[in-house]
């Protein structure tokens, strides 16, 4: 790779490492997330009982009330989201290795690319056993298609056809 090919390459891989690592960080204040953007969806001073919406403010305001009351009753529970935080943090690490030595460690980049398809049968099986509406199931599908590209990017730039 040339040195504009690398920097380019480097920028690419710190973008999916930095977004996974937001991706973990996000997931360990969710009770605080939901009841920021349910005022920002409905109001400050709104009603947020799920009841008394429709659509994605519905669907916002019941997550928010589900944690809440899981927080309360069984807080033990928000320990698997802890471990998920985690996991993306963990995941992030790996990506550290094609960022310092492209050509060596080029593979952790197809696994990454593996796990991007992957999002996208786990939210179509999974959502709908877990009742997740289908619009949130393509936001959670972009996830995949977002990160993939920048993935193949750099496999191209690492001199893999991708």
């Amino acid at each position: 790779m040339s040195n504009k090919q690398t920097l380019w390459f480097r920028a690419i891989v710190a973008f999916v490492i930095f977004g996974l690592v937001v991706s973990g960080l996000t997931a360990f204040p969710l009770a605080i997330e939901l009841d920021i953007l349910a005022k920002l969806l409905v109001g400050s001073d709104a009603d947020l009982s799920p009841t008394s919406h429709t659509g994605l403010a519905h669907w916002i305001l019941l997550v928010r009330e589900g944690l809440h009351e899981t927080y309360r009753d069984y807080p033990f529970l928000a320990y698997g989201t802890d471990w998920l935080a985690f996991g993306h943090i963990v995941i992030a690490l790996f990506f550290v290795l094609p960022f310092r030595d492209p050509q060596r460690y080029r593979d952790v980049l197809w696994v990454g690319v593996a796990a991007c398809i992957g999002v996208i049968p786990l939210a179509a099986i999974c959502g709908p056993i877990r009742g997740i509406p289908f619009y949130w199931q393509l936001i959670d599908m972009s996830f995949g298609l977002v990160c993939i590209v920048p993935l193949l990017v750099a496999l191209r730039l690492s001199g893999v056809e991708a």
